[in-house]
């Protein structure tokens, strides 16, 4: 007997208030919200279309919230996002199955070197410094994020881990990059979900359910990140980063 729709749409709602408060403190909130699509019946290329309604949902109502803090530096954020975007197009036409298991590990992998990094955290030093852009640095942030952009279009989980070190690695407070960060995920969402929806892998009565939680994770998540500030939120994403890498390690 199939579940009835008011039952998966309630699932989807608390999942995705969960998964959103997640998403906008450390990342990985996708890797709950697509087994979640798929076992309620959704073909996995429709399940990662789908979840992206979730993603742009949270990321609408966490922008709001970092710019009326005015935490979020505009200038850089558009530096992340164009080269970004430009991958992410790429990466969501790429969107194929690929062996759930190899990704796993190499996902497990990632999220390792990220804990690492974050407990050495060798440029602590700088997280309380203006960031000057020099032309290498500018080039790095390009670079990286036009791979990141790849990434997240192709399949958007974990994503977030790979911006956070990404801008870590300049010196940037966490409250910061997770402002950069959510809008960085918003802008390249749009593109990504608009290929999907082009090649009818989204299911929009789902989708809606889960935005709306997702929408509610995403405000209560930007009110924690700014009121605790940059040790809380570190505390958070290790924790996060450890718990989902030992999920995927042991399958």
């Amino acid at each position: 007997m199939d579940t009835p729709f008011a039952l998966q749409a309630a699932a989807l709602f608390l999942i995705g208030a969960f998964t959103g408060v997640i998403n906008v403190l450390a990342g990985g909130g996708s890797l709950l919200t697509l087994p979640m699509l798929i076992f309620l019946g959704l073909p996995a290329s429709v399940a990662n279309g789908t979840n992206r309604i979730g993603i742009l949902c949270q990321s609408i109502t966490a922008i709001g919230g970092f710019r009326q803090k005015k935490m979020l530096p505009t200038g850089l954020a558009l530096l992340c996002t164009l080269p970004a975007l430009a991958g992410s197009y790429l990466g969501a036409r790429w969107a194929v199955d690929i062996d759930d298991r190899l990704f796993e590990q190499i996902l497990a992998a990632i999220m390792i070197g990220i804990l690492i990094f974050m407990l050495i955290d060798p440029v602590k030093k700088l997280h309380d410094k203006p960031l000057h852009i020099t032309r290498l640095r500018g080039a790095v942030i390009v670079v990286s994020f036009f791979f990141i952009g790849i990434y997240g279009g192709f399949v958007q989980a974990g994503v977030g881990f790979l911006i956070i070190t990404a801008l870590l690695a300049h010196g940037l407070d966490l409250v910061r990059i997770n402002a950069i960060k959510v809008f960085v995920v918003l802008v390249f969402t749009v593109l990504a979900l608009a290929v999907f929806v082009v090649h009818d892998q989204v299911n929009w009565p789902l989708g809606l359910s889960l935005g709306v939680g997702n929408a509610l994770g995403g405000w209560l998540g930007t009110r924690l990140a700014i009121s605790k500030g940059h040790d809380w939120t570190k505390k958070v994403v290790s924790i996060t980063v450890f718990l989902f890498a030992l999920k995927l390690l042991l399958g």
